[in-house]
């Protein structure tokens, strides 16, 4: 099986460049967008009943920000679309999660909150504390009733200073703060791998996210913002991960999970 998760920075954006060449190309049995920035409603077919896939959608309530769908393979079962964060109606509004349950594993496909302050000058690094603490409670609970998870985010949060290219130029910027860090590693210490670290542990100069600024990108000035995590249980399973960097079309590349 083969999952990509991609923040395309805007949907109908995206697809007036290449996204669907990259998605008939690769053929992912499962394919993650966050930052969707638009309902179902407002797409044409082609993005939201792609020939071979069904798609779902965060009934979210917040236009053109933030929003979260999946597209499946139609050979593949889905036995569950019923959304946990549904019931929590900050999170909801936002449509910052999409939930499936397969046979194997539930699929959790998250777009965190920035943490900066809004321009009508809401703080939001609550905000996004508070969404770690709802997706640890929640990742646990599938774990702790015998099932897998696997989640794919933008995280918007770099974890350690390999993660990020200019580590003592950003120790005080939203993304790299300590205190999103520790939540990172409490997320990890609940039992979760990162993926990319558990196959590439030393890694540098890997990166998902590139300011549209400066020429960050062709210079390669950039942070790794998108993750695959599992469960330990589950990590046996997973074959491997790559970050698709020379995929343009947004801020951020793709990055593919292959599981057997």
């Amino acid at each position: 099986m083969k999952i990509i998760s991609w923040n395309v920075n805007g949907i109908r954006a995206v697809a007036k460049k290449w996204f669907m060449d990259f998605f008939l190309e690769q053929a992912p049995d499962i394919l993650c967008i966050q930052e969707t920035k638009a309902f179902e409603h407002q797409l044409p077919p082609e993005l939201t009943e792609p020939i071979g896939y069904k798609s779902y959608w965060h009934k979210w309530t917040r236009p053109g920000y933030a929003g979260t769908a999946i597209y499946v393979k139609d050979d593949l079962d889905v036995l569950d679309t019923k959304n946990h964060f549904d019931e929590i109606e900050h999170f909801h509004s936002d449509g910052r999660v999409t939930e499936l349950k397969l046979k194997e594993f539930t699929l959790l496909n998250c777009y965190f909150p920035n943490g900066g302050t809004r321009a009508d000058g809401t703080e939001m690094l609550t905000y996004k504390l508070e969404f770690y603490n709802h997706i640890i409670d929640y990742a646990n609970k599938i774990v702790a009733d015998g099932g897998n998870v696997v989640i794919t985010w933008d995280f918007n949060v770099c974890h350690t200073e390999i993660d990020i290219a200019r580590p003592e130029a950003n120790k005080n910027s939203i993304g790299f703060l300590p205190v999103e860090r520790e939540k990172v590693s409490e997320l990890l210490g609940n039992g979760y791998v990162d993926m990319f670290r558990h196959f590439y542990p030393e890694q540098v100069d890997s990166y998902t996210w590139w300011s549209y600024r400066a020429g960050a990108r062709p210079r390669n000035v950039g942070w790794r913002l998108d993750y695959f995590l599992v469960n330990e249980g589950f990590v046996e399973k997973v074959k491997g991960i790559e970050h698709l960097t020379e995929v343009m079309g947004s801020d951020h590349c793709p990055i593919m999970l292959e599981i057997n």
